[in-house]
């Protein structure tokens, strides 16, 4: 079976979240370092089943090292109300020209990811040539449910070996997609990516990239792989 569309992930993937992450840093009052060398060692540790967590625990358990004066419910609200998320000068350098050589070879292009509701908005006005995005918030299911990648196969009508999906996680990417039928792919980057790159799990992507230029110059190994699937 031909590989006939690719979808994204968003953080980590398409976008960097140094400044996402540096933000809650900032408005915590933490300096950024002390902030991310505590993420790293919440992720590396893996205990309570951190390792197959959404980053709202994460984050809990961070604040808990950083800032163990803090009550986590509160500072949640009340940095929703501020927090801005990513914005178009966090996307990767490489993100639109991987995209855009793509679809230069036919490929159709769709983006699908957990995240809020206002990157909609965001990712609309990147420039990035998609034809599809799905937004968990807006979706109402959020990975590694399998409900968010038959939405994937409900919005393109395509059969699911037919479709890549590009990732960081393991846990939620490269696994749900796995077991979905999908082509997954994992890119190394970010503290997700890096971390679970040592996962046994990653070997069920079909490719592991450590970027996306890597990506297009590539994809006979992905077409070999839709076509096992298949």
């Amino acid at each position: 079976m031909r590989l006939a569309a690719i979808f994204f992930d968003v953080g980590e993937t398409l976008v960097d979240e140094t400044e996402v992450w540096g933000g809650w840093a900032d408005w915590l009052g933490v300096p950024r370092l002390t902030f991310f060398a505590a993420m790293g060692a919440v992720l590396a540790r893996g205990s309570d089943g951190l390792e197959r967590t959404e980053e709202r625990p994460v984050l809990r358990e961070v604040l808990r090292l950083v800032r163990p004066d803090v009550d986590f419910a509160a500072a949640a609200q009340q940095r929703g109300d501020t927090e801005q998320g990513f914005t178009l000068d966090d996307l990767y350098p490489d993100a639109l020209p991987c995209l855009l050589a793509l679809r230069e070879r036919g490929y159709r292009i769709g983006i699908a990811a957990n995240q809020p509701a206002r990157a909609d908005a965001v990712l609309r006005r990147s420039g990035l040539p998609f034809e599809w995005l799905l937004i968990s918030e807006l979706e109402g299911v959020q990975k590694p449910d399998p409900a968010f990648f038959e939405r994937i196969m409900q919005v393109t009508g395509l059969p699911a070996a037919s479709v890549a999906y590009v990732g960081d996680r393991v846990d939620n990417d490269v696994i749900p997609a796995h077991e979905a039928g999908l082509v997954p792919v994992h890119i190394r980057r970010g503290p997700w990516g890096v971390l679970q790159s040592e996962w046994p799990d990653v070997e069920r992507a079909a490719l592991r990239l450590d970027s996306l230029r890597e990506l297009p110059a590539r994809l006979s190994e992905l077409e070999a792989a839709a076509t096992r699937r298949g």
